[in-house]
């Protein structure tokens, strides 16, 4: 079981986002398709617009951790809630293939934070 990753406009081009590496990350087609051309959203909490992680310059642990043994992932903040219910990163599909990465080792355990 694999996932094919594609390539991301961070700041989307309809935005004026350029395609520069800066810019750019592997995102999931599933997540990608969520987010569209979106920079901001509401966080899920309160109804904030804040603008969604960013991949370059954000840090991961910041925003988001692990739970479920390593299948579910939280935001830690605004800007992690908002994207983990944006970009619907806990989807049924995903969360078993997190299962299924855990048990083949392929996936970090939440020890290994």
């Amino acid at each position: 079981m694999g996932v094919t990753f594609e390539i991301d406009h961070i700041v989307p081009r309809s935005a004026g986002g350029a395609t520069v590496l800066a810019n750019l990350c592997l995102c999931c087609p599933t997540c990608n398709r969520h987010k569209a051309a979106r920079t901001t959203v509401a966080d899920p909490i309160g109804g904030a617009m804040v603008a969604l992680f960013h991949p370059v310059l954000d840090a991961w642990e910041e925003h988001f951790e692990w739970r479920e043994v390593a299948t579910m992932i939280a935001g830690r903040t605004a800007k992690g809630r908002a994207t983990v219910d944006a970009l619907r990163m806990n989807r049924p599909a995903i969360i078993e293939l997190r299962r299924y990465w855990a048990a083949s080792g392929r996936h970090p355990s939440p020890d290994e934070e």
